[in-house]
């Protein structure tokens, strides 16, 4: 299934103008430790299956769904049974405005398991059907109506991580929580506390601190870091940009310290990144040049 792989680097291998790929995957055999741009959820039709992001197991039973962020370092194990695997760019809703509050669904990968209620897991299995339908009767409008199957998804989990925080807090949380993440988006780049925060929300920096874990799955700092290093991707791709600048620009205090937390959450460094980013485009440009149907064109 992985085509094209430079070191751990992955060149996802979508067919010329789409931004989607999907496999129906009944391979039996180890991928090893990998990443890519782009967004991946994975659901076993027959049998089980199991992943390794970031250093975590994540072990699936028939119709669970995993969703992998892009960036993370991730492995399959080889496995008797059917799944299908979905990548998609992410770019289009990563960097929308509009979309912002979906972020903390995809800062981390997600399990969606026997832990969600039976009709999430109906309504997961059903966006997932739904995307497998379009892709295999692709038409000028397929991809469009994928993504937005996907969207729909990612703002289900929110609704429901939302819905079990109003449960426990009587609502009131979750009515600052959308300010706090606005603020987060319009000031990573800037030095933000823990503190600031919690006077924003309102709440003791404890209670913030455990209310914004229970909310996004992850804590103030990993979140933050994680905001700051999908920023610092975007920009290292502008080759104007040198490594320096952009840990300045992203909110790090150091260029050691955005290093050492890009490496943790990615898996590589920066110029690792940018290196082979530069090289994956440079292939795909020679390939094109050297299409006999585009040459013709």
């Amino acid at each position: 299934m992985i085509v094209h792989l430079n070191g751990d680097y992955e060149t996802v291998d979508y067919v010329q103008n789409r931004s989607v790929l999907l496999y129906d995957n009944i391979e039996n055999e180890d991928y090893p430790p990998h990443w890519h741009n782009a967004l991946e959820v994975i659901m076993p039709l027959t049998n089980g299956f199991e992943a390794v992001c970031g250093g975590k197991e994540y072990k699936l039973n028939e119709r669970n769904i995993l969703i992998i962020p892009s960036g993370v370092l991730h492995s399959l194990k080889a496995q008797t049974g059917r799944r299908l695997i979905l990548l998609m760019d992410n770019s289009a809703f990563i960097d929308n405005p509009a979309l912002t509050e979906l972020i903390p669904v995809v800062g981390d990968p997600v399990l969606i398991n026997n832990e969600y209620p039976h009709e999430f897991l109906e309504f997961a299995g059903s966006i997932i059907k739904d995307i497998y339908m379009l892709y295999s009767n692709f038409n000028d409008v397929s991809e469009v109506y994928i993504y937005i199957k996907l969207l729909t998804l990612l703002a289900k989990i929110k609704e429901y991580r939302l819905s079990r925080v109003k449960y426990d807090d009587d609502g009131r949380y979750t009515e600052t929580f959308s300010v706090v993440l606005r603020y987060i988006d319009q000031n990573y780049m800037n030095d933000i506390t823990l503190e600031e925060l919690s006077s924003i929300a309102g709440y003791s920096t404890y209670h913030f601190s455990r209310l914004f874990k229970k909310y996004s799955n992850t804590t103030f700092i990993n979140f933050l870091n994680r905001r700051r290093v999908r920023a610092a991707e975007m920009m290292l791709l502008e080759s104007e940009n040198s490594i320096t600048d952009v840990a300045m620009k992203s909110g790090f205090s150091s260029l050691t310290t955005f290093n050492r937390v890009f490496k943790l959450i990615n898996g590589y460094t920066p110029s690792e990144y940018k290196k082979l980013y530069r090289m994956s485009h440079t292939t795909e440009d020679f390939a094109v040049k050297d299409d006999p149907e585009v040459r013709g064109l």
